[in-house]
């Protein structure tokens, strides 16, 4: 996220850290990287780390994040940038205003999406769907259910007052309402068709942004999405891929459509500012909706 959370402060961070992590933390810097999570450097006792602050909201309970980021660590694949494990021997730590985990901090860069080397992401993605499923791997499950398109649309037809950016974000989902119930109703229809397709393990996201290249090897980062699931939910930014099934490919793509429409709903129903963060989900809203 670009802005610093409201609800703790570096301090509090650092803190956390050294309680759970490192004996001490001197330097710590908030990083306006990505989107979704806050993220801090940490660095104490000779390493430094990558800190991630998740909010848990409707993609995780305390638990789920926890066996997620375990199973991450259990794939024991060479390219997989794990959470590290706190001396109390879990991944992840709730500090009230969100659940703490770390990494290494890798010093190397992401790649651009045409800069992306498909042959190396290929030959990841293929190990990584052939390795044994840890114990505890969550299955994916629909991220919408059949009520959403008729929610949202009950949602949608009165004017909303939560922030400068609601009117804009709440009349683009309302002119796409038969479209947003057609696709959820496509959605589920290709849910139950996966139930009779062969599931391994997937990243979920691995798209450029969630792939860094550091001293000339490629690392996949950003685990909490980790689930069983056809292999095709990988795929996204690799449609050419031979042997895709072509349904469990739209299967995927409306997932991660209606999944994003559902999060920036409630992000532009509740309070909001007009932050730069708030910017982006607009324009990602926008993007979501030009299908």
């Amino acid at each position: 996220m670009r802005s610093r959370p409201a609800t703790i402060d570096d301090d509090t961070i650092a803190r956390a850290i050294a309680a759970h992590w490192l004996s001490d933390v001197p330097e710590i810097a908030y990083l306006p990287w990505g989107f979704g999570a806050h993220h801090w450097r940490a660095h104490g006792s000779g390493t430094t780390l990558f800190v991630t602050l998740d909010q848990l909201a409707t993609r995780h309970t305390a638990a789920s994040l926890e066996s997620t980021y375990a199973a991450a660590s259990a794939l024991g694949l060479s390219f997989v940038c794990a959470p590290i494990p706190a001396r109390s021997g879990r991944f992840t730590v709730d500090t009230g205003a969100g659940v703490l985990s770390v990494t290494p901090m890798l010093d190397g860069r992401s790649p651009a999406q045409d800069e992306m080397d498909e042959q190396q992401i290929r030959e990841a993605l293929t190990e990584l769907h052939r390795t044994p499923p840890p114990t505890g791997l969550r299955r994916w499950t629909p991220q919408v259910s059949a009520e959403f398109a008729d929610d949202l649309r009950a949602r949608t037809a009165e004017p909303w007052t939560s922030g400068p950016l609601a009117e804009e974000a709440r009349t683009a989902l309302a002119a796409r309402a038969p479209d947003i119930k057609r696709w959820t109703d496509r959605y589920l229809e290709l849910a139950d068709v996966a139930t009779r397709r062969e599931w391994v393990p997937t990243h979920g996201e691995p798209h450029n942004d969630n792939q860094v290249v550091a001293a000339g090897k490629l690392w996949l980062v950003d685990w909490e999405s980790l689930a069983l699931a056809p292999r095709e939910r990988d795929y996204a930014d690799l449609p050419a891929t031979p042997g895709l099934d072509p349904e469990m490919v739209e299967l995927f793509a409306l997932d991660w459509r209606l999944s994003e429409l559902r999060e920036y709903a409630d992000w532009f129903h509740a309070p909001h500012t007009g932050t730069e963060d708030d910017h982006l989900a607009l324009q990602g809203l926008h993007e979501e909706l030009t299908w």
